[in-house]
């Protein structure tokens, strides 16, 4: 288990770095790419979730719409100014119609509630990291909230399986540990302290963003869990060996990656 780990971590971490290199150097928007195929992939995983809970969604749909979110900011398109808002509240009109041709109305709220909160929990906060991408000096930024969310990831599960005794929160998830939550906020201490050529921030605030990140990323971890606990399932996929699928590889930085964006473009222009 251990070596799989390792084997489909090097091979995201090395599609991950390629793409931010190809796109410092030749700016192909390749980064944007991997971000809108990993919010499709991350998407079907979600709707699958559901339905081995029981729970029918407008799965085709739900997924198309939250490509158009990320694939609207890498063209920058903007109908109006905040315009994510305008198209989810279409998107719920559209979820509504579509009830229209249905004989029994069984399920309909769960349904639509459940479809849009996929498009909003994977698609628009993991697109996030493309504006992140699209401000000044955009592509460090987005490498250093990589970096401490990614290394906080690999802090708390090696720490954890190491020399994790005491359960975080065993009815969310059971292999959690304090231990490993304590080793994946050192983690990401490093990785903003790792970060300061491309933050330029003083040793003390990038200590304070890291404590800051680790601890949203590691709420964003539970978070999937719970999602998953309630869904009975142990991973949300299987894509990835030995790590199980997409949304098991992004689910922190579906929280820590809104959150820096707010933080950093309130710094900068």
């Amino acid at each position: 288990m251990m070596i799989k780990r390792i084997i489909s971590g090097f091979w995201i971490v090395s599609i991950v770095i390629a793409s931010l290199l190809i796109d410092w150097w030749y700016n192909f928007r390749i980064c944007d790419l991997v971000v809108i195929a990993l919010i499709v992939l991350g998407l079907r995983e979600f709707f699958r979730m559901l339905e081995h809970k029981g729970i029918a969604t407008y799965k085709y749909f739900g997924i198309c719409m939250g490509a158009i979110i990320p694939i609207s900011i890498m063209l920058q398109f903007e109908l109006t100014k905040k315009w994510e808002f305008l198209f989810i509240v279409i998107a719920l009109l559209f979820l509504i119609l579509m009830q229209f041709k249905r004989r029994e109305s069984a399920g309909v709220t769960i349904g639509v509630s459940t479809t849009l909160f996929g498009i909003f929990y994977v698609s628009w906060f993991f697109s996030f990291l493309l504006k992140i991408k699209y401000l000044n000096h955009g592509l460090g930024i987005l490498s250093s909230i990589l970096l401490i969310t990614k290394l906080g990831d690999i802090g708390a599960y090696f720490i954890g399986s190491r020399f994790g005794k005491i359960p975080l929160l065993p009815h969310i998830s059971p292999k959690k540990t304090v231990e490993g939550a304590v080793g994946g906020l050192f983690f990401s201490v490093l990785g903003a302290c790792l970060s300061k050529p491309f933050l330029s921030f003083s040793y003390p605030h990038l200590i304070f963003l890291g404590i800051s990140l680790g601890i949203i990323g590691q709420l964003g971890d539970l978070s999937e869990s719970l999602i998953k606990r309630d869904c009975q399932i142990k991973d949300s996929g299987d894509l990835l060996p030995g790590m199980g699928g997409i949304l098991d590889e992004i689910d922190s930085l579906l929280f820590t990656a809104p959150v820096f964006y707010f933080y950093m473009s309130s710094i900068v222009r």
